[in-house]
């Protein structure tokens, strides 16, 4: 047990006054009743003599004493507590095939929306980062359980060119560690260089929550950043944003047909034990996120005490009073 105030445990240095003062008023009242011993008086009540009840009541004062002096320095102790806590990195695909309009209005505006309604249903335990991703990665906004950064930062995105499913989740993870107090660099280490392993299973408290229509078509390999994700113990849940029939989408006078990719998020969320889900509107997304909890964990965390302390010395102080009352109609 540690205390904020611990200069107030000085005050328990009053306590043995007390006590010596308590011993000076007995001595006290029985000169006194020695002094009038001889008008009959002690014989006369001794039948009465309260004995060792006359104790009690300064007794339980002392004890509330001393309980309200600890509650005075604020003390502390770590306690095993249940909390919903952990990490979720939502990763949003924004390239181009992402403004296709078979879910509507858009892919990205439905994963948007549903994504906003994610942020507003988590308890403060759990963090959410945001990472968006086309042609490379990047982390649009760093773990937090602000919920108007989040969602402002969500409203920002917007469609951009290719798609790098794996620079995704790699700069998911690397958001992760970044997160946790580790440094993080490239997952595809120079050559010759050994890199520092992270070891198995270090973050199984963060999830990833990959939205993309699964249309990868850039380096690197997607099956190996999700082998990457599964030894680091990261969860990563595929959201399949649009349909299997597709849709043509013109881009710069194009005309491209863009449709969704299934095996390959199936493959990804099935490496990582994630769960694959499809989303064929913007319901479905809503649905899917409720689907994806944090989970409860027992926590050690150091609190203060403090009510604890101050309780218990008021209820002895209660006590103490009532008997006292009770025995000889004062309180001492």
């Amino acid at each position: 047990m540690s205390f904020l105030w611990p200069s107030m445990l000085l005050l328990l240095l009053l306590i043995p006054l007390f006590i010596g003062f308590y011993f000076l008023l007995q001595k006290r009242r029985r000169r006194i009743m020695d002094s009038v011993g001889q008008l009959g008086f002690v014989q006369a009540e001794s039948g009465r003599e309260p004995g060792v009840r006359r104790h009690i009541p300064p007794t339980l004062f002392l004890l509330s004493l001393t309980a309200l002096t600890f509650a005075l320095a604020r003390p502390q102790t770590v306690m095993n507590l249940p909390r919903v806590e952990g990490t979720v990195i939502l990763v949003f695909d924004v390239s181009g095939s992402m403004a296709a309009d078979d879910i509507k209005p858009t892919r990205m505006e439905a994963a948007k929306a549903a994504a906003s309604e994610f942020v507003e249903r988590q308890p403060p335990g759990v963090q959410v980062g945001i990472v968006a991703f086309s042609e490379g990665g990047l982390s649009v906004l760093a773990p937090t359980n602000d919920k108007e950064t989040l969602t402002a930062s969500i409203k920002r995105l917007s469609p951009q060119r290719g798609t790098s499913l794996a620079n995704g989740i790699l700069v998911a993870l690397d958001t992760i560690a970044e997160n946790n107090g580790q440094e993080t660099g490239s997952d595809t280490p120079a050559p010759g260089v050994t890199p520092t392993p992270v070891p198995e299973g270090k973050y199984s408290s963060a999830v990833i929550v990959l939205l993309t229509d699964g249309e990868n078509n850039m380096l690197p390999d997607p099956f190996a950043a999700a082998q990457t994700a599964r030894d680091r113990g990261v969860r990563v849940h595929t959201i399949g944003v649009g349909s299997a029939a597709g849709v043509i989408l013109e881009v710069n006078d194009y005309r491209v047909h863009t449709q969704l990719d299934e095996a390959i998020l199936k493959q990804i969320s099935q490496i990582t034990d994630g769960t694959y889900f499809n989303a064929q509107s913007e319901e479905d997304l809503r649905e899917i996120y409720e689907n994806i909890e944090p989970q409860f964990v027992i926590k050690a965390e150091e609190m203060e005490v403090t009510s604890v302390f101050a309780g218990i010395g008021i209820l002895i102080l209660l006590i103490g009073g009532a008997f006292s009352l009770l025995w000889f109609s004062r309180v001492p």
